[in-house]
């Protein structure tokens, strides 16, 4: 049968004994891998390389998308390092590589991809490698992150939407079992913003493929979230030139009212909003008057930058998507405000000529209808996630410019209504965490380095008996660089707990900051 489920398309045939024989004779880990074409059949796999890198070594992707902008990565770790490329169906497929370090403990790791990118997330599988892991990424089923891919292709939708990840999964466990020669003891997955969704996507429809997963503000709800990306660009308006049109400049002017007004909520002015969803800033004290002549908005301008701040629905009021959290205003200016739904164009409409302009509801109400292959990532039943032993570890910043926030509490609420659980009871093996002062994935001015791709620091090791944590620690560093002075530190809750000020220490010690329902 042609491309068959990839089940049983990942049929693995491996010399062992000429593995046994090799090792017998004192083979070298370079030699292993150097042999380990000859010896490895994939079905409908074709292997483009096989070779030793040495740690400190660099690599150079001279054929990656200039788009992925990523054209080289310094390696931490002895690997052998295996690139194929596996066809899903007659008009798809994936580009998958494994990274096998010298130093393997036994552990399996998957990452995955960003936004609507056909990248391979190097610099994660680096990491899990320097960590002793066996990981694999993919493309995503296609290259580059235009999204064009998708164009009259649905099977490279499919694979965007829950095949690639699978597919890495399946093949890459059979390719580190077979290179080891013995199985791997624990299996887990990272990924952010698509990858998030990825993660998402995988403990809903293949809850046994990992048995822990660090999923970072992901692209949950998706055709709603690319609906609303083009719903704040009707609201803000394409024309810089318009009277009504709120330039950067306002927009800080903006960002600094807000913390005026909610900052302080928490109990700390430290520029920091601990808890976005208590503040509903009153942007009217900023309407131009005749005291009022500068950095002020006129009625058009306060219209538009309110509406930013209010949920996206349907004329009958229902939900389409949560609105954007205040405090992320400043990075949100510069990027989504007048952005195109890609996904729109390419995978909804077919037309490359179609135009965010021309979004209606109507729109939104077909894409989330045609939900391609289940790309909306939205089923609240984790229940089989959960019996197979199963650890969730989410987390969000709350200051993401691209995602809001708000939107990741809105799936926590729809697992723990589906499960008819408890927030103590969800606890057992999914917890989300709030990243105040983090934008999206990474960076902003809180503590949002918490080990976004650290399986060790994360906690969700089902080995380890209690090892769930209650809180995770956050750092910020001087300009973001982890050799240089550590600013502030935070421990940030899981939800629905919120951080307030206790005292008596500095804003600054984690040791001031309070959990509290």
């Amino acid at each position: 049968m042609l491309f068959p489920a990839i089940s049983s398309r990942a049929t693995v045939e491996f010399a062992l004994l000429s593995w046994a024989v090799q090792s017998a004779l004192g083979a070298t880990f370079e030699n292993l891998c150097r042999h380990l074409e000859q010896n490895l059949r994939i079905e409908n796999a074709t292997i483009n390389l096989v070779q030793y890198v040495p740690s400190e070594s660099t690599l150079l992707f001279p054929d990656n998308d200039i788009s992925c902008n990523r054209s080289s990565q310094i390696v931490a770790a002895d690997i052998c390092r295996i690139a194929l490329f596996v066809g899903t169906s007659p008009s798809s497929g994936v580009q998958l590589e494994a990274w096998l370090p010298r130093n393997w403990t036994g552990r399996f790791l998957s990452t995955g991809n960003g936004g609507l990118s056909g990248c391979i997330q190097y610099e994660d599988m680096n990491y899990g490698t320097s960590l002793g892991f066996a990981t694999v990424g993919t493309n995503n089923g296609h290259n580059g992150t235009s999204g064009q891919a998708f164009l009259n292709n649905p099977n490279v939708i499919k694979d965007y939407s829950y095949g690639s990840v699978h597919t890495g999964a399946v093949i890459g466990k059979t390719i580190t079992n077979a290179f080891y020669g013995r199985n791997f003891t624990k299996s887990y997955y990272i990924g952010c913003s698509t990858g998030g969704r990825q993660g998402f996507q995988s403990a809903q429809m293949f809850p046994s493929d990992f048995d822990g997963i660090v999923a970072g503000s992901p692209t949950l709800d998706f055709t709603h979230l690319t609906a609303w990306a083009g719903w704040l660009g009707i609201v803000t308006g394409y024309n810089t030139n318009d009277s009504g049109f709120v330039s950067p400049a306002l927009w800080k002017t903006i960002h600094q009212e807000i913390l005026k007004q909610c900052d302080s909520l928490d109990g700390a002015v430290d520029g920091i909003i601990e808890n976005p969803d208590l503040c509903y800033p009153n942007l009217d004290i900023l309407r131009c008057n005749r005291r009022l002549t500068h950095n002020c908005l006129n009625s058009e301008q306060l219209r538009r930058a309110s509406g930013v701040f209010e949920p996206f629905t349907y004329s009958n009021g229902s939900l389409i998507f949560p609105r954007m959290q205040p405090g992320s205003e400043l990075e949100s200016s510069d990027t989504f405000y007048s952005g195109l739904p890609s996904p729109y164009v390419y995978a909804v409409h077919g037309n490359p000529a179609w135009s965010a302009l021309n979004l209606t509801l109507a729109d939104v109400t077909f894409a989330q209808q045609l939900n391609p292959f289940g790309i909306n990532t939205w089923n609240g039943d984790l229940s089989s996630f959960n019996a197979s032993g199963g650890k969730l570890l989410h987390y969000h910043g709350l200051q993401d410019y691209l995602i809001s926030s708000e939107n990741s509490a809105r799936y926590y609420n729809l697992v723990r209504e589906t499960m008819s659980r408890t927030h103590v009871e969800l606890d057992n093996f999914y917890r989300y965490f709030r990243v105040s002062g983090m934008g999206h994935c990474r960076h902003g001015p809180g503590a949002w380095m918490i080990g976004q791709s650290t399986i060790g620091r994360t906690g969700i090791d089902p080995k380890k008996k209690g090892s769930a944590p209650e809180t995770i620690r956050g750092l910020k560093y001087r300009d973001d660089d982890p050799k240089a002075e550590i600013l502030l530190t935070r421990r940030h809750c899981r939800y629905p707990y919120q951080n307030r000020y206790t005292g008596p220490q500095p804003l600054s010690d984690d040791e001031s900051w309070t959990c509290m329902l």
